[in-house]
């Protein structure tokens, strides 16, 4: 089974130029390998697949030999027309419909005989948008190729190339009428610009965690719908994904986490990123300052004059226990421990515990109470 260009490009059979030129602009620019880096081998194969569709699409006479015969009959490799041209392609070997007026060249000579033989996805790429924008295309009647066009930059997506003066692969026979010589040498004066529209804004979502989880560090498994396009249609259709959040111990509110382009797709083919921010829930026993630890602990006027002994649950389950027999405890008044405050994201060192005593007074006292305070304390 061959590969089926239309649904390569998403496009129904029926398609007209427009609409294939649009699918091929959108989906080149999304492949192109100078946009993904880090997945280098499969952008390049759908890169090259996406401009070999494009190339036979955009060409009455392939597109008519594929309708009928299929990619092994354009190739050569199944039944072909017994009319036609060079290698059994009607019209011979030069492949026009390019935008811009040009012709894209093949030959049916060489190893492996007669059939078409798709043309480098960056010579595609680059003619494509070489025909849109200032200094036109009209300017090269009578020649032989596309050599003398001068610096071209800018590409939508940071994309550029220049090209020499040896012209475009295969040639242009005939070249392209219209314009003369004045147009071609405007050409060269001047640089054509396209870019590509502005990076539009990410998805952000909050992303609420615990201060245990933010302590100890945690994964979260998070499904998001998101709007993607059929390939077949073009029309959004909704789809579920599970992205996974590795929570590093000691992030802090505002933490920003990125997925590049898992949010919906837009109508120019670009897809928005979806950012989530984390948010710090609120503990029960803990308050988080910086690195640091603070929490309250509440003692009778006894154990705040004669002393106390405590202890205290940690955010990992460990018991932490505070003691004091020596000195009068005032309200409001702090004691540190050091190393059981938040982890440090960066450097993994903890702050430190910050403990505020609250004393509680009774509400009101005996005489007996009173006389026997003013005995303890005279």
């Amino acid at each position: 089974m061959g590969k089926d260009y239309y649904a390569i490009l998403g496009i129904p059979r029926d398609a007209d130029d427009d609409t294939i030129k649009k699918a091929y602009r959108k989906l080149a620019l999304k492949w192109h390998p100078d946009r993904n880096k880090d997945k280098s081998e499969v952008a390049n194969a759908k890169f090259q697949e996406i401009g070999e569709a494009y190339e036979v699409l955009s060409d009455k006479n392939k597109r008519a030999i594929f309708d009928q015969y299929g990619e092994e009959g354009l190739k050569g490799r199944g039944p072909m027309p017994e009319d036609g041209g060079a290698g059994g392609f009607p019209g011979g070997g030069a492949a026009g419909g390019f935008p811009g007026g040009g012709t894209f060249h093949f030959t049916s000579s060489g190893p492996g005989g007669g059939g078409f033989h798709p043309s480098d996805a960056e010579d595609i790429f680059k003619h494509f948008f070489a025909s849109f924008g200032g200094g036109g295309m009209g300017g090269m009647g009578g020649m032989g190729g596309m050599g003398g066009m001068g610096g071209m930059d800018d590409l939508p997506g940071g994309f550029s190339f220049s090209s020499s003066s040896g012209g475009m692969p295969g040639g242009m026979p005939g070249g392209m009428p219209g314009g003369g010589g004045r147009r071609f040498r405007q050409q060269q004066q001047q640089q054509s610009h396209f870019r590509e529209p502005e990076k539009p804004p990410a998805i952000k979502r909050p992303l609420p965690i615990s201060l245990e989880d933010l302590y100890k560090g945690a994964v979260k498994r998070l499904k998001v719908t998101r709007k993607l396009r059929d390939g077949a249609t073009g029309r959004p259709v909704t789809t579920d994904k599970i992205l996974t959040i590795n929570v590093k111990p000691g992030w802090k509110a505002g933490t920003k986490i990125r997925f590049p382009g898992e949010g919906d797709e837009l109508d120019n083919g670009q897809t928005q990123d979806i950012e989530f921010v984390v948010e710090e829930k609120p503990h029960s026993t803990y308050k988080r300052e910086g690195d640091n630890l603070r929490i309250t602990i509440q003692l009778t006027l006894v154990e705040a004059l004669t002393g106390f002994h405590k202890t205290i649950k940690t955010l990992d389950d460990r018991t932490l226990s505070i003691n004091n027999t020596k000195s009068v405890v005032h309200s409001g008044q702090e004691s540190r421990v050091a190393n059981e405050g938040m982890p440090n994201s960066k450097t993994g060192r903890k702050g430190d515990l910050l403990i505020t005593y609250q004393v509680k007074f009774p509400t009101s006292l005996t005489e007996a109470q009173k006389e026997a305070v003013k005995k303890a304390l005279s």
